[in-house]
């Protein structure tokens, strides 16, 4: 265990402190390649669309592909990247276009992927944080998602970030003014975001050491993202799962008193999730949501965006700035999770 003490400003703080500078940054740096990329979708009109990412990049390739699902009503679907670098298959993929996600943009397995997929008929897109690197050289149009160096071992501006530039770059190829006007809002929101106040969680979850996790579409991603987050920050064993198939048998292991955290966005999953809570919630568990709407669980604050497809992206705003809080209270350092480094090369 790396002992920290709890007044400990870490860099994992600082770097979500940096979410709203790095979201504005988003809009004025990389809004001219942003527009091109969504003008060559808008001429391609793709078939279909896949994703290419490990990690936390895949969940946010996961919440974007519900976004564009939604908006686009494109079908996404999601690559291994070893069908390139390990089983040497390429796949067919005329009219079609690809996102490659990856915060280095060095990861071999990822660029290969990358590389091949643009060989074999799709327009390749990337958004990195670093567009100088192999994978941005690699791609027909490469969006720098300007989050700014991270030096926390962990992921939370870069996340956001890749999210961010991925629903822009939606917003932009469906011109839909709605959601480019919610995300134009989202900056000052993240301030308030930051600040939410979950600690009758973090006293809840000062000596557990397993957890579950819900969500439905694109809170699905943000659920994904929080057990990973939970694993690596606070050693906290945490499994997500979609609300829609808890209960088909992961439930079993949710006993009297099981803490269940069930992350609720504003948009059209909202009473599925609620209805999943409470249920868990009437069998004895210990369940926390992000809503007002239920019965038997306890509430916990979020900020509202006032647009479906943004309200998830805050709430993992609140949640990094949680995950990084209970670490400390658990006497964990968060910018120091064992076993791991920054940047993650698989072949």
């Amino acid at each position: 265990m790396n002992s920290s003490p709890q007044n400990l400003r870490s860099k994992m703080r600082c770097e979500i402190e940096e979410i709203p500078d790095a979201l504005e940054r988003l809009f004025n740096c990389s809004n001219g390649a942003i527009l091109e990329a969504a003008q060559a979708l808008q001429k391609l009109d793709p078939r279909f669309i896949t994703t290419i990412a490990r990690g936390s990049s895949d969940h946010a390739a996961t919440y974007l592909k519900y976004a564009i699902e939604l908006v686009a009503k494109v079908p996404v679907a999601s690559i291994g990247p070893s069908i390139a670098s390990i089983y040497g298959t390429s796949l067919k993929l005329d009219y079609s276009a690809s996102i490659s996600i990856s915060q280095s943009g060095k990861s071999p397995d990822i660029v290969q992927m990358a590389q091949s997929t643009g060989k074999n008929g799709a327009l390749a897109i990337a958004l990195t944080n670093d567009p100088a690197s192999p994978l941005g050289e690699t791609c027909d149009h490469t969006i720098d998602i300007c989050a700014g160096v991270e030096l926390s071992v962990a992921a939370t501006k870069t996340y956001v970030n890749s999210i961010m530039a991925g629903l822009l770059l939606l917003a932009y190829w469906k011109e839909d003014h709605a959601l480019l006007d919610a995300l134009q809002r989202l900056p000052e929101q993240a301030h308030k975001a930051i600040q939410c106040d979950w600690q009758t969680l973090a006293e809840r979850l000062a000596h557990e050491n397993s957890l579950l996790i819900l969500g439905r579409g694109t809170s699905l991603a943000i659920a994904n993202e929080a057990a990973l987050k939970f694993k690596e920050v606070c050693q906290i064993h945490a499994e997500a799962y979609s609300s829609a198939e808890v209960l088909h048998g992961p439930v079993s292991i949710v006993d009297e008193g099981y803490p269940v955290l069930a992350l609720v966005a504003r948009d059209a999953s909202q009473p599925s999730i609620v209805a999943t809570a409470d249920q868990l919630a009437e069998r004895g568990a210990d369940v926390f949501a992000t809503s007002n709407m239920g019965q038997k669980f306890k509430p916990l604050e979020l900020v509202e965006t006032g647009h479906p497809l943004t309200d998830p992206l805050l709430l993992v705003v609140s949640l990094y700035s949680f995950i990084e809080m209970l670490a400390r209270q658990r006497g964990l350092n968060p910018d120091m999770p064992p076993h791991l480094s920054k940047v993650t090369k698989t072949v």
